[in-house]
């Protein structure tokens, strides 16, 4: 059984693994391999909403337009296919993600990443319409050293918040949106 697949433009959208994860490291490689472009973040520069909007922009060469809130990192983690990544799959993959469980901006945070796949990953708009640009493969993992798929998946869900699509499987956290 395949929990996910980053070299394909297919949900989840968002991973969460425990650190070391064998699936994982053969999930980058093949991407790589592919052509791809792996980048990491660490935990520790995403404690805060204006610590994501600024590592995200370094780290992904955001335009300098950018305006440093959610709704423009979602239009420009869509836009990621562009000329300046040349098309290709990409995986951002965030390293210490324990210390995110009690950021209060954790569940929005990856509401976010989910919406800029599910747009990155689909070759028409929310109207059916073509984009005029190509789908890309996008996907997010969250490396966690020692926190249980429980903690993320409880901080992940409840009764008010139904846009995410949350799993667990094994080892993993799995979330998309919930259309």
């Amino acid at each position: 059984m395949v929990v996910y697949d980053f070299t394909r433009r297919a949900e989840p959208w968002v991973v969460i693994a425990p650190q070391d994860d064998p699936l994982l490291a053969r999930q980058l490689i093949a991407l790589k391999e592919q052509g791809g472009l792996v980048f990491h973040l660490s935990a520790e520069e995403l404690a805060t909403p204006e610590g994501v909007f600024a590592a995200f922009a370094r780290t992904l060469e955001f335009p300098g337009y950018f305006g440093h809130n959610w709704d423009a990192m979602v239009d420009c983690l869509d836009d990621l296919h562009g000329s300046w990544h040349g098309g290709r799959g990409i995986a951002v993959v965030i390293g210490d993600a324990d210390l995110l469980l009690d950021a209060g901006h954790l569940r929005l945070f990856v509401s976010v990443l989910c919406q800029a796949a599910a747009r990155a990953n689909s070759a028409v708009d929310a109207d059916g319409e073509p984009w005029d640009r190509p789908a890309i493969a996008l996907h997010f993992a969250f490396v966690s050293r020692t926190a249980s798929t429980g903690d993320f998946a409880s901080r992940l869900t409840g009764d008010d918040l139904d846009d995410l699509k949350v799993g667990v499987v094994g080892p993993y956290v799995t979330v998309s949106l919930d259309e």
